[in-house]
């Protein structure tokens, strides 16, 4: 099931690099595997820092939900998510987090901060990296390359 979803995200991901934003998407699953929400990063097109991908997905499945908490909810990203991220994760709740590449520079899980190893950390979701990561570094990699 996790390749699925994580083949949704890699969907959203390409529309975000279409639109000149940088390419990662997000998909949000229910515990009984409803796709609550999917979102691509908006940064650009939003003039807005906080719109990547983790955070829209989040706000769109919690109006779906009615709730600010998304107990049971699975998020499904592209790529390892950064502290600002891992804080809203962690703040709305989300149970399990998949995400397919690394982000050695700015990620905030499995790098940088770590933020679900602080011990202000409220909840951590489980972790799990690695999925479609291939394709997922594929699209950045060639995204960055056309921009360079």
């Amino acid at each position: 099931m996790a390749i699925s979803y994580m083949e949704l995200a890699l969907e959203e991901a390409k529309i975000a690099a279409d639109l000149g934003e940088v390419p990662v998407g997000a998909v949000i699953v229910s515990a009984e595997g409803r796709l609550l929400a999917q979102a691509g990063n908006r940064i650009v097109t939003q003039s807005d820092p906080t719109a990547h991908a983790e955070i829209l997905a989040i706000r769109a499945a919690a109006l779906v939900l009615g709730s600010e908490r998304l107990t049971g909810c699975d998020l499904y990203v592209t790529l390892e998510p950064c502290t600002m991220c891992a804080g809203a994760l962690s703040f709305a709740r989300v149970r399990r987090l998949y995400f397919g590449c690394a982000d050695p520079k700015g990620g905030g899980v499995e790098h940088g901060a770590c933020f679900f190893d602080q011990p202000t950390c409220h909840h951590a979701p489980e972790v799990y990296g690695g999925i479609e990561d291939v394709a997922a570094a594929k699209l950045l990699k060639e995204f960055f390359r056309a921009r360079r």
